[in-house]
C-alpha cells in the first residue's frame, strides 16, 4: 500500500498589531506631541514633553528661565488666567482649552496640538521697539526679540485674543479660541495675534 504523502500548506504569517502610543504620552489623553517645528529658534522654548495633565502645581515658578521647562499648553492654560474671570479657576481654564482643541480636531481634521504649534511660530515677532536715551533725548530704536520671549508674546495675545473677543458677542471662549488658533496657524490677518505681530514689526521697521 503506497505510502500517503502529507503535504502541510504554509500557513500566511499574520503581521503583530501596532501598539498604540499609552495614554500618558498624549496631550489630554489624546493628542500625540510629537509634531512638526518649522521655526528651529522656538524649538528649544516650545516644552512638548508628553504629559496627559498639563498642570505641574508651579513647581518651575520664581525660577529664572524656567518657563521653557512648563508645557507650552500649560503655558496657554496659565495665560487665560491673567483675566479677572478664570483668575484662580485652573480648572475652568484647562477645560476651556481642551474644549477648544477638541473644536480644532473637528474643523480641521488635523492635530490640535500641531496647528497651536503654528499658530505660535506666526504669532511670535522677530522685531520689537524699545528706547534709548541720548544726552536726555529719547529715540526708538529696533531690537531683535529673544526667542523665550517671543513665544510669551505670542501666548500672551493668542489668550488676549480669545478672552476680548468673547466678552459680550455672544460667542464662548472655547469658540473664540479655537478660530484665534486656526486663523493663527494659517498666518491670516483675521487673528488678532497675527495682526498685532505685523504692526510692531511695522513701528520696528520704520525705527531701524
Amino acid at each position: 500500500m503506497a505510502e500517503e504523502k502529507i503535504v502541510e500548506q504554509a500557513q500566511p504569517v499574520a503581521e503583530a498589531p501596532k501598539e498604540a502610543k499609552p495614554k500618558e504620552y498624549l496631550i489630554f489623553g489624546k493628542y500625540d506631541t510629537d509634531v512638526v517645528i518649522n521655526d528651529p529658534g522656538l524649538g528649544k522654548y516650545m516644552n512638548l514633553a508628553p504629559i496627559i495633565v498639563p498642570h505641574t502645581g508651579a513647581r518651575h515658578a520664581n525660577k529664572a528661565f524656567a518657563k521653557s521647562r512648563v508645557s507650552v499648553v500649560e503655558r496657554l492654560i496659565n495665560k487665560l488666567m491673567r483675566t479677572q474671570k478664570y483668575t484662580g479657576k485652573k480648572m475652568s481654564a484647562y477645560n476651556a482649552v481642551k474644549d477648544a482643541f477638541e473644536m480644532i480636531a473637528a474643523k480641521t481634521k488635523k492635530n490640535p496640538v500641531q496647528v497651536f504649534v503654528e499658530a505660535i511660530q506666526n504669532a511670535a515677532p522677530r522685531e520689537e521697539v524699545t528706547r534709548l536715551s541720548y544726552a536726555g533725548i529719547t529715540v526708538p530704536k529696533a531690537v531683535d526679540v529673544a526667542p523665550s520671549r517671543r513665544v510669551d508674546v505670542a501666548l500672551r495675545n493668542l489668550a488676549t485674543s480669545a478672552i476680548q473677543g468673547s466678552k459680550g458677542k455672544g460667542k464662548d471662549i472655547e469658540n473664540r479660541l479655537a478660530d484665534e488658533l486656526i486663523n493663527a496657524s494659517k498666518n491670516s490677518m483675521n487673528s488678532f495675534a497675527v495682526t498685532k505681530k505685523a504692526e510692531v514689526e511695522r513701528v520696528s521697521k520704520s525705527a531701524r
